[in-house]
């Protein structure tokens, strides 16, 4: 049955292609925010009142100043050196002012004799630390709207959707196999409250000497543990199921909308989330355990896949164990777009191709799940057949996506998804599609020769 693995997506974002960790049999987790915060209210002189984040426990009543007025350029960093002294005073810094970190800004604070700090950066990079100085962080709108109040102007202040994807986690497509996407999933991974080395200062930094069991990190190191959990629990009331078979269940039951209702926001960009930000969508557990429909993958797939990317026999003897009922020869013509993956991505259709993919009934045995399309743009995807009929004696079924080309185009992806459902489940397979037909018409399956996200 096989031993799930899952890996961090890395935290190379928000650029495109810097996925790591893309083998297709692990399952890759992009970091996503969370609807839980820490909040600290902020009062100002003119008695208008908002909430940031951070970790002050007692009341601090001071005068508030503009970095601008301590530091040449308005940077609060060693490279602006301070005009004067910020004794006793509340120092607002910006991070687009030297795109500095808020520690960096609060050690050029503290330097500056501050007492506390708020430090604005903008909504998706917006973590919180165990600061060695008292601070608040606030985004962009806030801060700026702290910044008119300072310049004498009002202030009205809004809350943050949540999830959206975290700025630094890392995007795809694959660099390796641009036809598998990755990330597969995204979770919690931002403003997490984690077990920490009391040996280690939370700051890391070495004229920090506190000591503490527990410290607040953001990273896919963080998204990552999540997801394990959730595995180990569909294992647990699963126990049967495959490796590929509880990705599965987590990738077709994730969401794409958030606390508004909206499309979740990718971090960094602020623009709506593609497959290639969050994978599938943010997990849900819940939805998990009761998926309908899996994309199950044998061990021959995986295989088949490694031939379709160049592998030899001898190269893939040395990665699965020996066994009867696996042939390494790649004595065919493969493509790894023959994997049933729980997500179609072609990184280069110049004409019409199909697809084959298979579903696994581990629902009401007797089920009837019907097809919905939404195209990528540019593209016309048909599924047949349309309607997949699961009975006792008959838990797998086959169907059969031909996607074409319906425009010009290169070096674009566009996005879509083809929806099953019986009325209940909802089992939701995302489209990711790169028309590349300018130069020539191709042939209908051609190996990648680049990917970049649009």
């Amino acid at each position: 049955m096989g031993v799930a693995v899952v890996f961090s997506a890395g935290n190379d974002g928000p650029d495109a292609a810097l996925v790591q960790n893309v083998s297709p049999w692990a399952t890759c987790v992009a970091a996503g925010t969370i609807d839980r915060a820490f909040p600290t209210p902020i009062t100002l002189g003119n008695t208008v009142s908002f909430v940031g984040q951070g970790f002050i426990v007692k009341e601090m009543k001071m005068n508030l100043i503009d970095s601008g007025q301590i530091f040449d350029g308005g940077s609060c960093s060693f490279d602006s050196s301070p005009r004067r002294l910020a004794t006793g005073k509340i120092v607002l810094c910006f991070s687009s002012l030297g795109q500095v970190s808020s520690t960096v800004a609060a050690l050029a604070v503290l330097a500056a004799n501050g007492s506390a700090m708020i430090f604005s950066e903008t909504i998706t990079k917006l973590t919180i630390q165990d600061d060695f100085l008292p601070t608040v962080h606030v985004d962009l709108h806030q801060g700026t709207q702290i910044l008119n109040y300072i310049q004498s102007a009002g202030t009205s202040i809004g809350s943050s959707p949540a999830p959206s994807v975290a700025y630094f986690s890392s995007r795809g497509p694959s660099s390796i196999s641009p036809n598998i996407l990755k990330p597969d999933i995204a979770a919690p991974g931002v403003n997490i409250l984690a077990a920490w080395p009391p040996l280690s200062s939370p700051t890391m930094l070495p004229f920090d000497r506190r000591s503490v069991n527990w410290n607040f990190e953001s990273g896919t190191s963080m998204s990552c543990p999540h997801v394990s959990g959730i595995v180990a629990l569909i294992k647990s009331a699963h126990p049967c199921w495959s490796p590929a078979a509880i990705r599965s269940a987590l990738m077709t039951t994730a969401y794409m909308t958030d606390t508004t209702y909206d499309t979740i926001l990718a971090g960094g960009t602020l623009k709506p989330v593609d497959p290639f930000d969050i994978g599938a969508g943010h997990v849900n557990p819940v939805a998990a355990m009761d998926p309908g429909l899996v994309y199950d993958i044998e061990a021959q797939e995986y295989v088949i896949f490694l031939c379709s990317l160049g592998y030899t026999e001898s190269q893939i003897k040395r990665m699965v164990l020996p066994s009867p009922s696996i042939d390494t020869s790649c004595s065919g013509n493969y493509s790894d777009l023959d994997l049933n993956y729980p997500a179609i991505t072609i990184s280069n259709l110049r004409s019409s191709i199909t697809v084959k993919r298979t579903l696994r009934n581990v629902g009401q045995k007797n089920a009837f799940y019907f097809a919905s399309v939404k195209n990528p743009q540019g593209v016309h995807t048909f599924v047949w057949p349309g309607v997949l009929i699961f009975t006792p004696h008959k838990e797998k079924m086959t169907y059969y996506v031909t996607i074409t080309p319906i425009k010009q185009s290169e070096d674009r992806y566009d996005f879509g998804e083809i929806m099953w459902s019986d009325g209940y489940h909802h089992v939701r397979t995302p489209l990711a599609v790169r028309v590349s037909n300018v130069r020539d018409g191709g042939s209908d399956r051609t190996r990648p020769e680049s990917h970049q996200s649009a």
